[in-house]
């Protein structure tokens, strides 16, 4: 049965520091896996992953010691089933606002009678098609769920989400909370930044991890010294992207000389 080690540094107070990846591609995965973060997010929500490509990079992980946390495009439990089948472990859901809908997140992890996961082995990558011992007895324990809460409505029932039995952690999303404070396309604005921190604190007290995303290092340290257990310090577009537009400018420099 593989461990989750990304829940249980979670659970012992570990920080845990992440890179976001949406690129889709399983070897830029494998490439990623072997740098040294802690978990990588492969993106389902704002990239074009599917539940075969997903697969594909969790293939290209697993040799690494590296954990890898799915984002699902939704709180779908057909959707969530079929990412537990292929062996995902850790997830975070986004769009998360009342503890109702983090409770049928969690439910949809867990085999009945403590949740409604659909029952399969011999067809799952998750049992190692069946061979597994007891698996449906003990996958229970590896999964780790995380809500994303990223509107003020998340904000204002962040206690009650957090406190859910079941939910490892809270991410919040900088981008849709500022949207959601009609702040849009503004996620470093100082009040998106006092909001994340407040939660972070919250979530905190209530027990749980408290995770975020930001490309900024110096916010990314004080977001983890307040306590946030799971942080993403950057996205492997943003890192291509701003590398390849760096290396052409210092070569037109050069070519202009």
């Amino acid at each position: 049965m593989p461990a989750n080690n990304f829940k249980r540094a979670l659970h012992s107070g570990n920080r845990q520091i992440g890179l976001w990846v949406g690129l889709a591609d399983p070897c830029v995965v494998e490439m990623l896996a072997g740098a040294g973060f802690d978990w990588l997010c492969i993106d389902g929500e704002h990239s074009p992953n599917d539940v075969r490509t997903v697969l594909a990079q969790l293939q290209a992980a697993a040799p690494y010691p590296v954990q890898c946390i799915v984002r699902p495009v939704n709180a779908s439990a057909d959707l969530i089933k079929r990412y537990l089948d292929i062996g995902v472990q850790s997830l975070v859901v986004p769009m998360i606002e009342t503890p109702q809908e983090a409770a049928r997140v969690v439910a949809a992890t867990r085999y009945p009678t403590r949740g409604h996961r659909g029952v399969a082995s011999a067809t799952t990558r998750a049992s190692r098609w069946g061979s597994i011992e007891r698996y449906f007895e003990r996958s229970d324990a590896e999964m780790c769920v995380t809500v994303q809460v990223e509107s003020v409505r998340g904000l204002e029932n962040l206690e009650a989400i957090a406190s859910v039995e079941g939910v490892d952690g809270v991410f919040f999303g900088p981008a849709d909370l500022a949207a959601s404070m009609g702040l849009l396309g503004k996620a470093g604005d100082a009040r998106v930044k006092t909001a994340i921190v407040e939660g972070i604190k919250t979530v905190t007290r209530v027990g749980k991890a408290a995770g975020t995303l930001t490309a900024d290092p110096a916010l990314a340290r004080e977001y983890l010294a307040l306590g946030a257990r799971f942080v993403a310090v950057g996205i492997d577009m943003a890192l291509l992207s701003r590398a390849a537009h760096d290396l052409a400018a210092a070569f037109k420099e050069a070519r202009s000389a």
